[in-house]
């Protein structure tokens, strides 16, 4: 089963242009063309956390339907990470993962079904402190070994680590590998790695990347990153 991930840390829809265009990020989300795709800085920071991608927008695209993690009635996901998947795939349960930190932070774990065969992904926006984000990987590696089912998995997002192998990737435990999909910020020049994709060994990269386009470039701080990959099977 082959499949497109992505990655998108669209900074509240705020362009390069201080403009915040949500019709901008759906657009380079259709440039994209991917399976299932996480989103980090979703929500508006304070108040009432309102969702800066209506879902509305999200369902009037047509190409994706949002997965149910919002925790206030206002906003589109938990600590400003949601997850959208193509239609046709189905949510079978959905966590919101705490981590640990000073500051709200956290991850949303879902798992899949794509005709009939389970994907288990996780969206996550960890910390600017190095000690943190390596707590915090940990702290998704505790929670993906509770789940019952050993099951083909992803971790994506804004990783927050400008080291290309070391810093908090080194909280990975062995069977993991970082995807080399390429600097995605900033996005006029991109310079750091900041965003990943990260597999187990059940996960067959078939090919990488950032995607780079006239939108991507201006709609957010960061260029949204992608992988094709070919998933293997579960066991109990």
């Amino acid at each position: 089963m082959d499949l497109t991930f992505a990655s998108y840390n669209i900074h509240k829809g705020v362009g390069l242009d201080r403009r915040r265009d949500p019709e901008r990020i759906l657009a380079v989300l259709h440039e994209l063309d991917a399976d299932v795709v996480a989103l980090q800085e979703v929500d508006r920071r304070f108040g009432r956390r309102a969702a800066v991608l209506p879902v509305h927008a999200i369902r009037d695209h047509g190409r994706y339907h949002l997965v149910p993690f919002a925790m206030l009635p206002d906003s589109m996901g938990w600590h400003g990470n949601a997850l959208l998947v193509r239609h046709g795939i189905e949510v079978q349960a959905v966590t919101p993962v705490p981590l640990p930190t000073l500051e709200p932070r956290g991850a949303v774990c879902a798992d899949l079904s794509v005709d009939g065969r389970p994907v288990r992904v996780v969206g996550m926006h960890l910390d600017l402190s190095g000690l943190r984000r390596r707590q915090q990987l940990r702290a998704v590696q505790v929670h993906l070994a509770q789940r019952a089912t050993a099951t083909p998995t992803v971790l994506m997002g804004d990783f927050n680590e400008w080291s290309v192998r070391g810093g908090a990737l080194r909280a990975l435990a062995p069977g993991w590998r970082v995807l080399e999909t390429g600097p995605s910020f900033p996005a006029r020049r991109p310079l750091a790695r900041l965003d990943r994709i990260v597999v187990c060994g059940r996960c067959e990269c078939l090919g990488a990347g950032v995607h780079h386009s006239a939108l991507s470039t201006v709609a957010s701080d960061h260029l949204p990153i992608f992988a094709r990959l070919r998933l293997g099977s579960s066991h109990a």
